[in-house]
């Protein structure tokens, strides 16, 4: 699809207070967008993996006839690294 002319783009936006961006403003955008979502969605699994980890240990300690059960299991995995 080509690219609208300025007078293209001011005309199809006349009345609506809409902006119009190209197809490459478009793209642009939507690769910072998804790039800022895997971020996000990468630090909320790293975070259930912790939770998860520390609520098995705490089980294990509570229920577990062995000394020590809990904290290898916390340990097992390497903390992330906070920002």
């Amino acid at each position: 699809m080509a690219e609208m002319s300025d007078f293209q783009k001011q005309f199809m936006s006349r009345g609506t207070n809409a902006t119009l961006f190209t197809q490459k403003e478009f793209d642009d955008a939507l690769v910072l967008a998804k790039a800022e979502i895997m971020a996000m969605a990468i630090e909320a699994s790293k975070m259930a993996v912790v939770m998860e980890r520390e609520a098995c240990g705490k089980l294990a300690d509570e229920l577990g006839p062995v000394e020590g059960v809990g904290d290898a299991i916390r340990n097992r995995l390497p903390k992330p690294i906070p920002n």
